[in-house]
């Protein structure tokens, strides 16, 4: 019986996710989800390239945290609006807690939303949230194994960010190891190779969304 519970939330859950990728869709607003561990820089990542997002995309971040609002302040101190889920425990964002937050939107004065989800490279790669892609994004400070180690985040993602490049060399971070292990899972992912602290590599990120919005929807907003 609980197999059959389970299979049954699982199912809803996929169903949930589908219906809202599809009302995003009609209204031409393209949903990314980032997946990284805790501290590999997703919040900063994002305060670093809002700014020049915005230029393009009216956007809003949907900000996953088990507890407080630190993150979720820095993105509005960077003047992107932010809707902030905490899971009490929880370590993923699931959809129906995404689906509330995408209630509150009015998607027709949209076209980007970012999900900034719980810090972990498991459970939240397991999970459809409605978003048109997932981005992995990994750190320098990690260690270079990671993506033979959690390999069903690398499979579901559409993109990989590598931040903190600017360490690399201190911490022996062996760049090439990480290219193989990524073409062993998938061998056309792209890596962007960055550092939102000093701003190296940044624009050939921001270049990516801006294609995968125009791959989605034949032109920019």
């Amino acid at each position: 019986m609980k197999l059959s519970i389970g299979k049954d939330l699982q199912a809803a859950g996929k169903e949930l996710a589908a219906s809202i990728r599809a009302e995003l869709t009609r209204e031409r607003v393209l949903a990314l989800n980032l997946i990284g561990s805790p501290g590999c820089g997703k919040t900063a990542l994002l305060e670093a390239v809002l700014p020049q997002l915005t230029r393009t995309f009216r956007a809003v971040v949907i900000e996953g945290d088990i507890a407080t609002a630190r993150d979720s302040q820095r993105i509005e101190a960077v003047g992107v609006p932010c809707i902030l889920i905490n899971t009490a425990g929880t370590c993923h964002l699931p959809p129906r807690l995404v689906a509330g937050a995408y209630a509150d939107l009015d998607t027709s004065d949209l076209d980007l939303i970012i999900i900034e989800n719980v810090g972990n490279l498991v459970c939240p790669s397991t999970q459809d949230l409605g978003e048109h892609a997932k981005v992995a994004v990994l750190s320098t400070p990690e260690g270079d194994d990671k993506v033979l180690k959690y390999p069903r985040l690398f499979r579901e993602a559409e993109c990989v960010v590598l931040n903190k490049v600017d360490l690399a060399e201190v911490l022996s971070f062996d760049r090439k190891r990480v290219v193989e292990d990524l073409a062993q899972i998938k061998h056309d992912l792209p890596l962007f190779e960055l550092s939102a602290r000093t701003g190296e590599g940044l624009d050939a990120w921001i270049d990516w969304v801006r294609g995968r919005y125009v791959a989605t929807y034949g032109g920019l907003p």
